[in-house]
């Protein structure tokens, strides 16, 4: 007589299987961590390996067809939580996508990771990008390999942005990047027209301990938890997780521009508060999970810009920067200083970019590597593509690779549909400021005081909370009362930057 399991009984066997896979895939977030920020170089070869069987161990348990049975059995039961029915459902929608690709497969591109970074790394320090194009053409031959195993209906491109971002595809990319085409050039050319402002200032010596004490003051009042959590340095800034109770971020320091450690710091803070903030209680399960990295971009890009190039954040920290610089900054008033951080000019590296050219790098990151993928653009063709679309969109080109198509990490990563999700995220984060302002009534007041957590509890209780319980418009939806809106990130640019320069 077969004996019918309770739905508890089955929940928890479900449970225990992803959260098995979960701490698998933690180790490996480890190992990926040390591999970005300690491991030595010849290390590569074997972490590539180490990597691969984590990878392959997990995928091999979450396709497994007595889980997928299990996840059957559980989504016809009528007895569940709201909790529960909705990890089922997500986690089934996981499973079936999951077994599109072959563990052989999932060996392969973890394999192809390792040696694409690695070639990645050397590539940047002969600046060469010919040491780097080999790996790289593998990894995007793998990518479009995926994109077939998991199917989509008109551009193979869609398939990999379903990762990243679910419900988003080329159609929906090439409506949204089109507005950029035609309402941010106007901005652009208004303020090309108006008298710059003066960013000398950053280009002064910046001792590299004062900076990184600096950010670590900023990330404290942030609410960004150091027990949970640390800071290194890394080639590339990056944040990772590997559980709510510890989650790291990276930055890197030029002690001759005191632009690039700050807003790499405060951008990856609000990452790690997203993560910090997701329910430890629904851990490796995908109400324990970011919704999105659009979503989670707009967390990043809210502290970064919303927040930290805003110009009340600075009345009360600029005064506690002038302490640790004080021969640097001491004949730079808050004001110059807001506006010196807030310059617009067209350049070439994207991280370091303003918020009015920055879509521009994202634009074309979309356009190359949606080409690269339907087979329109070769490998070997990327620098002078690179090159002529940095001319067209901003009117600058790389003086070499390592200014140019060298600059991100996210290829070597195989990480094809994570781009768009940039400006997604600065999209998403100018609605969430908006809403934010009006619900805190003393938001202005707080933030100018150098009072901040008030804005990371409520960002907590409207997205961290929820995980992956809604995609990015229902959760843009049920915060703003409507979904994205790239006409609110042109009233709040415009607005901010008319200020700035007189407009």
């Amino acid at each position: 007589m077969e004996i019918i399991k309770s739905s508890a009984d089955l929940y928890a066997a479900y449970k225990e299987i992803a959260q098995k896979a979960a701490d698998l895939n933690n180790a490996s977030a480890v190992l990926g961590w040390d591999q970005e920020v300690y491991m030595p170089a010849k290390g590569f070869e074997v972490r590539g390996r180490q990597l691969a069987t984590l990878a392959s161990l997990a995928h091999e348990m979450l396709t497994a067809e007595p889980y997928g049975n299990l996840l059957t059995e559980l989504a016809g039961r009528g007895d569940l939580t709201d909790d529960e029915k909705r990890n089922v459902v997500l986690s089934l929608e996981d499973y079936n996508k999951n077994k599109q690709l072959t563990p052989a497969f999932v060996e392969a591109i973890t394999q192809q990771t390792s040696a694409s970074y690695n070639a990645w790394i050397q590539s940047r320090k002969e600046n060469k990008f010919s040491i780097y194009a080999p790996e790289l053409d593998k990894m995007i031959a793998l990518k479009k390999q995926q994109a077939d195993m998991y199917g989509y209906d008109k551009h193979p491109y869609d398939a990999l942005l379903d990762e990243y971002e679910k419900g988003a595809n080329v159609t929906l990319l090439d409506a949204v990047f089109g507005d950029v085409k035609q309402q941010l050039p106007p901005l652009l050319n208004k303020i090309k027209q108006a008298t710059q402002v003066d960013d000398s200032f950053f280009n002064k010596h910046y001792p590299k301990q004062q900076q990184w004490d600096f950010s670590i003051d900023v990330l404290l009042a942030m609410g960004y938890d150091f027990e949970a959590g640390r800071q290194d340095m890394s080639e590339h800034p990056f944040t990772t997780s590997f559980a709510p109770t510890d989650v790291r971020v990276t930055t890197r320091v030029d002690e001759d521009n005191y632009a690039s450690l700050l807003w790499s710091s405060i951008h990856e803070g609000g990452h790690a508060l997203y993560e910090q903030g997701l329910p430890i209680a629904q851990y490796g399960l995908p109400l324990g999970a970011a919704a999105s990295l659009g979503i989670h971009e707009s967390q990043s890009r809210l502290w970064e810009n919303n927040v930290g190039r805003g110009r009340l954040f600075w009345h009360h920290f600029y005064p506690m920067l002038q302490q640790y610089f004080p021969q640097q900054l001491q004949d730079v008033t808050v004001d110059d200083f807001y506006k010196g951080m807030n310059k617009v000019e067209p350049s070439l590296i994207r991280t370091e970019a303003d918020e009015v050219t920055y879509h521009f790098h994202v634009l074309i990151r979309y356009e190359i590597e949606k080409d690269l993928i339907s087979g329109e653009l070769y490998t070997e063709d990327l620098p002078e593509t690179w090159n002529s679309m940095y001319d067209k969109y901003l009117g600058v080109s790389a003086k070499d690779d390592k200014t140019g198509v060298l600059q991100d990490v996210h290829w070597a990563h195989g990480s094809f549909g994570y781009f768009p999700t940039y400006s997604l995220g600065s999209f998403y984060a100018a609605q969430f400021y908006q809403q934010t302002a009006q619900e805190i009534s003393s938001l202005n007041d707080d933030i100018t005081n150098g009072r901040l957590t008030g804005l990371t509890d409520w960002l907590r209780g409207k997205v961290h909370q929820y995980g992956r319980r809604y995609t990015s418009e229902e959760l843009c939806k049920r915060i703003t009362g409507k979904g994205l809106d790239f006409n609110t990130f042109m009233q709040y640019a415009g607005q901010k930057y008319a200020g700035i320069y007189g407009l």
